[in-house]
C-alpha cells in the first residue's frame, strides 16, 4: 500500500458538536464498512478498508488492492473473497464483486448537493484496528473534478483508512476516504460516491495488475491545483502559493477556494488592499466558507474596514459564537479609534 496515509494517531476528529452521532449511535452502520486485506508479491500483506454499497458490491480504493497477487475482505472474524472487480485505476475507485454479501449497504448522496462546513464522520480500519473507528470533522473544501467533487473534510484518517466511509449526518455516504496531503497541516481528501456509481456500470476487470496511477500520486505540477497549493501554504512560500492561486484563478474563475488562496498568499506578501478584495471575491462565492471568512476579518481589521467587519461578523458569529465575539471587540475598538 502506498505511504501516503501515515502521520500521527489522532482519536477523534475536531469537531464536539452536539450533532455529530456518538460511537454507539454508528454501530449498526459499522456493520457495512469492511477490511480489505491483500496478499502482496515478496509474501507480506496489505490492509486497507472498504464499503459495502450494494449486496454484490465493496466499494474501496484501488491502491489498496492494485498488483496485489489477491484480495479478500473481513468481518465479524468472517473471510469473503471477491468473484469479480472493476476498476477505474486513475481515479482510485474499485469495486470488489461477491456473491451477496450479508451485510446491509449504506445509501449513497451525491457531492453536488455537499455544503461547506457540514459535519461529517468517518468510518475506517486504521492501523489494523480490531473493528471500525470514527473521525468527526467538518467539509472544509469541495473541488469540481472529473465530472463530481473531490471533497476536503478534517475528519481525520490513518494509513489503512484507504478505501473508508465518509457519511454525513443522515449516515449517507459522501466519499471514499482516500489520501491526504503530506506537513504539519494535513488535508484530508475523500472521492465522490458519483464515481462509484458510474463504475456499477463498467465492465469487469480480469487483473489486478495496472500500470497506471492515480490522478493525487501524478507527479506535483500534474495534480489539480486544490493540490498544487497545499506545499506552499503550509511551508508559508508566499510567492510561490501567489503564482499557483493565480494560475488558478484564471483556470477556474468561479472557484471560491482559487480566490481564498490567492488572498492568503497576498496577505503572507503583505498586499493587503489586494488581498481584501481576492477574500470578498471568495467569501461572495461561498457564503459558508469559514476559513475564508476569518482570513477576510482578519485583513479588514489590517485594512480598517469597519463595514466590511460589521457586514461578516453575524455570519462568523453563527458558526463560532467566540470567534463573533472576538470580531465585535475589533469592531469597537475601530470604533473606538475613528
Amino acid at each position: 500500500m502506498m505511504r501516503l496515509l501515515v502521520l500521527p494517531w489522532i482519536l477523534l476528529g475536531v469537531s464536539s458538536v452536539q450533532a455529530q452521532p456518538s460511537i454507539v449511535e454508528t454501530l449498526e452502520l459499522g456493520h457495512s464498512i469492511v477490511m480489505v486485506t491483500t496478499d502482496i508479491p515478496g509474501g507480506s500483506n496489505g490492509r486497507g478498508s472498504g464499503v459495502v454499497v450494494s449486496p454484490e458490491y465493496v466499494a474501496t480504493n484501488c491502491h489498496v488492492i492494485a498488483n496485489s497477487n489477491g484480495a479478500n475482505i473481513a468481518k465479524f472474524r468472517d473471510g469473503y473473497q471477491p468473484i469479480g472487480l472493476k476498476a477505474n485505476w486513475k481515479r482510485d475507485v474499485c469495486l470488489l464483486k461477491f456473491d451477496p454479501l450479508p451485510f446491509k449497504p449504506v445509501s449513497m448522496r451525491d457531492s453536488k448537493t455537499l455544503q461547506y462546513e457540514e459535519e461529517v464522520f468517518s468510518l475506517s480500519f486504521p492501523a489494523a484496528a480490531p473493528v471500525p473507528q470514527i473521525s468527526y470533522g467538518n467539509i472544509k473544501g469541495i473541488y469540481p473534478f472529473e465530472g463530481s467533487s473531490i471533497v476536503r473534510s478534517n475528519a481525520a484518517f490513518l494509513m489503512g483508512s484507504s478505501g473508508g466511509a465518509l457519511f454525513d449526518q443522515h449516515f449517507n455516504l459522501i466519499g471514499l476516504t482516500t489520501f491526504k496531503s503530506p506537513g504539519h497541516q494535513a488535508f484530508y481528501y475523500s472521492l465522490p460516491v458519483e464515481w462509484i456509481k458510474e463504475l456499477m456500470d463498467a465492465p469487469e476487470m480480469v487483473s489486478m495488475k495496472t500500470n497506471d496511477i492515480p490522478f493525487w500520486a501524478v507527479p506535483l505540477e500534474q495534480r489539480p491545483y486544490f493540490m498544487q497549493v497545499v506545499i506552499p501554504y503550509q511551508n508559508e512560500d508566499w510567492a510561490a502559493l501567489e503564482a499557483i492561486a493565480s494560475q488558478w484563478t484564471n483556470k477556474e474563475p468561479t472557484s471560491p477556494d482559487a480566490w481564498y488562496f490567492l488572498g492568503l498568499a497576498e496577505e503572507g506578501l503583505k498586499k493587503f488592499a489586494k488581498a481584501e478584495q481576492d477574500l470578498q471575491r471568495a467569501y461572495d462565492l461561498n457564503q459558508r466558507d469559514y476559513d475564508a471568512m476569518l482570513a477576510l476579518s482578519r485583513v479588514a481589521f489590517n485594512q480598517k474596514d469597519l463595514a466590511t467587519l460589521e457586514a461578516i461578523q453575524p455570519a462568523i458569529s453563527a458558526m463560532d459564537q467566540t470567534e463573533g465575539e472576538q470580531i465585535a471587540q475589533q469592531i469597537l475598538k475601530l470604533k473606538q479609534g475613528s
